[in-house]
């Protein structure tokens, strides 16, 4: 089974312009986790007969969203996070709140659960660090200790954070800076000690300019000045199980690409 998680930065953009299409044709996932899809579903363009849609949307239009496409019909689908955490954190800021903005979304198999996430920015001020620290990332942790209670499972997507100084070309220069503070950095840590792997690590433990992320400016993508804040992680317990974990700097259409793992 081939499962892929690409932040698209828009689903109107990416299919208009081919590159979804030709993605899909070329590597052929047998599920695919988007982030900052940016659209409701019927907003959306995309018609491929193959794949069951699941869609979680932002209130706000044409802001953040998250969906999964996949091949085999999901036993359940899970918008956001359960009542329980609902109800023990505070999602809003002077930002919004990130509870209305489609950046969870959980399907449940018979032997995993696949889990999409598109993390919270902290922001260049680091207006949103603050969340980040002491909301996100403790009630995400929460969400994945949920599942896990109950079954094993596979969480990717977009998570805003380079965890080590390898996952970033410059990491001397961007020391405390948003997607490389120490808070940042050990709410992924705590994400990890929940039983998670860094799948991508775990095969490749020393592989240097592995990045999924660049910024537009000064060439950045073409001079691979990039970040690895995208991320397979899954349950210790399916370690066994993954064959491959990717990462498809070819692949192009956003200033994020996927990357991959393919498990037995």
């Amino acid at each position: 089974m081939k499962l892929y998680s690409w932040n698209i930065n828009g689903i109107r953009a990416i299919w208009n312009k081919g590159a979804l299409q030709s993605f899909i044709e070329e590597h052929n996932p047998d599920i695919l986790c988007m982030q900052e899809t940016k659209a409701q579903q019927d907003q959306s363009p995309v018609d491929l007969d193959e794949y069951e849609e699941y869609w979680y949307s932002a209130e706000k239009k044409g802001y953040s969203g998250t969906a999964i496409f996949s091949k085999e019909k999901a036993q359940k689908v899970v918008c956001g996070f359960s009542d329980s955490i609902n109800s023990k954190y505070n999602f809003k800021d002077t930002f919004g709140d990130t509870s209305k903005e489609g950046r969870v979304l959980t399907i449940e198999f018979k032997d995993f659960y696949v889990c999409t996430v598109y993390t919270p920015n902290s922001k260049g001020n680091l207006g949103r660090l603050e969340l980040r620290e002491k909301v996100w990332d403790p009630a995400f942790k929460d969400h994945i200790q949920e599942l896990q209670s109950k079954k094993p499972v596979l969480t990717c997507g977009d998570f805003n954070v380079a965890h080590q100084e390898i996952d970033l070309a410059r990491p001397k220069e961007n020391i405390g800076k948003h997607g490389f503070t120490n808070e940042e950095r050990e709410g992924f840590e705590k994400l990890l000690n929940t039983g998670l792997i860094d799948t991508f690590r775990e095969l490749h433990p020393e592989e240097l300019e592995a990045y999924t992320w660049w910024t537009h400016w000064g060439g950045s993508r073409a001079r691979n000045v990039g970040w690895r804040i995208d991320y397979w992680l899954a349950s210790k317990e399916l370690k066994s199980q993954i064959k491959e974990a990717n990462i498809h700097p070819q692949v192009m259409g956003s200033d994020h690409c996927p990357t991959s793992i393919i498990i037995r």
